[in-house]
């Protein structure tokens, strides 16, 4: 009875202590660990295969490009798919005219062949490629050439003017295909283009400068992936 009594007396202040936090369960725990696990496997594995890339393509780099066909002057564009080439030629009565040369990397190519037949060589890549020769006398006018650049000739494909630092039409006449032209033209055209530097040395000298850009390019990708990886 005495105990009893005690007991009744205690039983308020044993209602207020605070009880234990219960224990986690441990299959929780085990799992969360193993999916770390994983994920920490997958990021390393990701970080080896890239790495692995950067090394390969490090010792394997294509030869250096030649310099520019003088006096042209490359500006490359890092991380962009195009580079600018850009000369001034002295044309008639002193008058200056700016080239500029915007030229893409390697974007589609035909079998080794004219003919299209299979004959076991290498394709023939396709550079995109579009002149522009400006007047400093007309500023506001420049005239635009659309050309091919395969590895052994320059290619032109169409010839239009445009307007520079205002509104352009929204769709534009352009004219012919230039192989639709008169043949007289097309071997005036040819030979303006060949005068202020745009011939068929400058497209071996594209080819050869955009193998080593995308061979630079795929590198700089590589290490944005693994910075981004390791963060």
């Amino acid at each position: 009875m005495a105990l009893a009594r005690r007991l009744l007396r205690l039983r308020p202040h044993l209602a207020t202590l605070p009880l234990p936090p219960p224990s986690p369960p441990r299959l929780l725990q085990s799992r969360t660990y193993i999916s770390d696990m994983r994920r920490s496997a997958l990021v390393d594995r990701l970080l080896r295969s890239v790495r692995s890339e950067i090394s390969f393509l490090d010792n394997s780099a294509p030869p250096p490009s030649p310099p520019a066909p003088a006096p042209f002057a490359v500006e490359d564009c890092p991380g962009e798919q195009w580079a600018r080439l850009r000369r001034v030629f002295p044309a008639a009565e002193g008058e200056e005219e700016e080239v500029r040369v915007d030229a893409t990397l390697v974007d589609g190519a035909l079998p080794p062949s004219r003919s299209g037949a299979d004959t076991g060589g290498q394709p023939r890549l396709h550079i995109s490629v579009k002149v522009e020769v400006s007047k400093a006398a007309r500023p506001g006018v420049a005239l635009n050439f659309e050309c091919s650049a395969w590895p052994d000739e320059m290619e032109v494909q169409r010839v239009f003017p445009v307007r520079r630092g205002g509104p352009s039409p929204l769709r534009q006449y352009v004219g012919r295909q230039f192989s639709e032209l008169d043949e007289e033209m097309q071997s005036a055209v040819r030979d303006y283009l060949e005068q202020r530097g745009v011939n068929d040395e400058l497209a071996a000298f594209l080819h050869a400068y955009m193998e080593n850009k995308e061979h630079s390019e795929l590198i700089r990708w590589l290490k944005n992936v693994e910075l981004h990886v390791k963060k």
